[in-house]
């Protein structure tokens, strides 16, 4: 069985990203790339779309075929995304009978899929396949009031939020305005992620977590992250 992973946020700068990349990695998944602007997985791995004439995800839900992912060196196995997915991006029912049939063909056991922030067609559609949504979210207010949202939304779907760039001591009414949305719900809270400015101003290509050892400024973000793929592997298994 392949188990698919939906990395999802109503906002942007959360760091969900980042996560998708180091989750591919670890599990040796591949990486389905639903963003279509600059910021996301496909910059981070390095990829030009629009130097290559094909798109490759766009053409693989037109034609019923299934893309070849990206290889490289201590990186994700990648699916690009494009910016054609702003104004051509496939609907629901397309979007999740393709993750489907990807996940069948590829020799993995793992899909995780970056979406792009807020609601759409398509990263819904993506939702409705998944085994875990993984819902990053800083302790900040703006952040908290997204992830409450989408949990108010989704709460029949198997949504975990992740807590991202956790400083050393988080406020106290933070903590507990998290504890309050998930009250009374299914969704839980996977190991929380530190906060670390080095990864906001990092330039390497490869994963976090490929370095033995991880740079001393990214060592605790590395265990972190480490942490929430055990996390995800017993919550699908469970």
């Amino acid at each position: 069985m392949t188990y698919i992973i939906v990395c999802h946020s109503r906002k942007g700068g959360v760091g969900k990203s980042t996560l998708a990349y180091e989750l591919a990695w670890q599990l040796d998944a591949v990486l389905v790339d639903l963003e279509h602007d600059g910021g996301g997985v496909t910059k981070k791995w390095g990829d030009r779309p629009l130097d290559r004439v094909r798109i490759p995800i766009l053409d693989s839900i037109r034609s019923g075929g299934t893309p070849k992912p990206l290889k490289g060196f201590h990186k994700p196995r990648l699916i690009p995304g494009h910016p054609d997915l702003y104004d051509q991006a496939p609907d629901e029912n397309a979007m999740a009978d393709a993750l489907m049939k990807w996940a069948n063909e590829w020799d993995t056991d793992w899909v995780v899929v970056d979406t792009h922030p807020g609601a759409s067609p398509h990263a819904h559609g993506a939702m409705t396949v998944a085994n875990i949504v993984l819902a990053p979210t800083p302790l900040r207010i703006s952040d908290l009031d997204a992830t409450e949202q989408m949990v108010a939304d989704m709460v029949d779907y198997p949504v975990v939020i992740s807590p991202t760039m956790v400083p050393p001591v988080p406020a106290a009414n933070l903590i507990k305005r998290l504890e309050k949305i998930v009250a009374g719900t299914p969704v839980q809270v996977a190991p929380p992620i530190p906060e670390a400015r080095a990864v906001g101003t990092r330039t390497k290509r490869v994963a976090i977590t490929s370095e033995d050892p991880p740079p001393k400024a990214l060592a605790k973000v590395a265990t972190a992250l480490t942490e929430t793929a055990e996390f995800v592997k017993e919550y699908v298994r469970s």
